[in-house]
Order: structure tokens, then sequence, then C-alpha cells
């Protein structure tokens, strides 16, 4: 079992291996993260995890509210999601390499990372000042039928995409390569679907490869039968997930 203690990103989003993920990073907390990320030379990678909020706030509050408009806002590392952090995280994430950290004269950062791991979060400290988590990489299986149901989900895929376009109104790029790897397949379809966050969690935290792929043919077939009948959906960047508030 490979374990790794890393700083630790909640977010309102999924992660997936390859994905690229745009960070706005303002919050005190995790402006701490990218200034001790930025200590680590550039050759190296600039490692931190990213896990889907269960429950909770991505940003904290910053101000009295309801019911009670005298309280004081949280602060610190956990602020936001309750006395047992952990209990508000999904424990399958992603590790990401921040390839990019740009400070802002305001000292808010940009940053461009990319997901690269699955990893299951075993604890969670919120001692320091920001978040960290003790976590064990996941081995990727490819499971029985992998290579197979690639290819059926790269067809179904393909499907989704022409109805995608055609309920926004817009063509299909067609020129890009897709690949047939079964894992880099079922990430890029999972990253890339328009679906809510617990159905993109459940796709992460897929046993294997296969599993994640008859998931997604599923998935996909329905989406592609509800497209046929909506006028219009929000716009998807294949492979690039929205950027953060946070």
């Amino acid at each position: 079992m490979t374990t790794a203690r890393l700083p630790l990103f909640p977010l309102n989003a999924v992660l997936f291996p390859g994905l690229v993920l745009p960070l706005n990073v303002f919050e005190e907390r995790y402006r701490a993260m990218m200034r001790e990320l930025l200590k680590t030379d550039e050759s190296q990678p600039r490692r931190f995890a990213v896990v889907a909020i269960r429950d909770g706030h991505e940003v904290a509050p910053t101000a009295p509210g309801l019911p009670d408009q005298t309280a004081l806002p949280e602060r610190g590392p956990a602020a936001g999601f309750g006395p047992d952090p952990v209990e508000a995280f999904h424990r399958i994430g992603c590790v990401a390499d921040a390839a990019t950290i740009r400070e802002r004269p305001d000292g808010s950062f940009e940053v461009l990372a990319t997901g690269t791991t699955r990893v299951k979060v075993l604890s969670v400290d919120a001692s320091g000042p920001f978040l960290t988590a003790e976590l064990e990489e996941l081995e990727e299986r490819q499971g029985e039928g992998a290579g197979a149901l690639a290819e059926g989900v790269l067809r179904a895929f393909r499907a989704y995409q022409k109805r995608l376009a055609g309920a926004r109104e817009r063509s299909l790029a067609t020129g890009a390569e897709l690949p047939d790897e079964p894992s880099v397949v079922s990430y890029l379809v999972a990253a890339a679907a328009v679906l809510d966050t617990p159905a993109k969690q459940r796709l992460l935290q897929a046993p294997d490869t296969a599993t994640r792929l008859r998931e997604e043919l599923r998935l996909l077939r329905t989406e592609t039968a509800v497209l046929r009948h909506l006028p219009s959906l929000p716009a998807v960047e294949l492979t690039r997930a929205p950027t953060s508030p946070n």
C-alpha cells in the first residue's frame, strides 16, 4: 500500500486523471497552500489532492447570515466543513499536479493543474494553515472486457457529442483524435459528459476500468436519448473543468 500526505483542496467538482483543472485561489487557507507548493522546485511535481465535497461549502462564509445575523464567520482550514472535515468529503479523490502557479498583485493565485492518480482519503489533518490528508494511492485495474467496452463507449460518446452539438445549435469538431486505451477513454468520457457531481463521483470511484466503462455506456445512451428532446444545453469543453470560484 503506497501512502502519502498531501495538501487537500476540496471542491464542488470531481477531478479525474488527465483532466485539466484551472483554479482561482483567493481564500487565505488555499493561498497558504499555494505558497507552500511554490517552495517545491519547478523540476519536481507540485502535488495536492482534490476531493469532491459531500456536505459543506467550497467557499467559507465571510459574513453573518441566516438564521443568526450576529454569528461570526467561520475561520481556519476546515471552515465550512463541520467539526469532522473528513465526513464532509467523498473518500475517493485525485492527485493534481500544478504545472502553473501565478501569484497576482493582490495575493491571490491563478493555478493550472492536471489530475494524475486516484487516491483514497484515510484521514484529514486541520491543525495547520490548510488541510492536509493521509492518502492511499489506488491502482487502476482493467477488469474483464475493458477493451471491447472502450470501443462501445467511444461509439456511444461520438453519438452523444453529435446530439450535444445539435442541442446547442453548433457544429461538432471532428478533428480531435480520441484515445483507444481503455482507462484513458473511461476518464476522458467521465470528464467530458454533462453529469452531476454524484454521477461523476461514482465513475471516479469505480473499482476498475471495465466497471466505469459499463456505467458510462449506460449513462451515454440515457443522456443521448434525453438530448433528442432538449433544445439546448450548457457548454462543455472536453477534458477541462470549470474554473473553481475558490
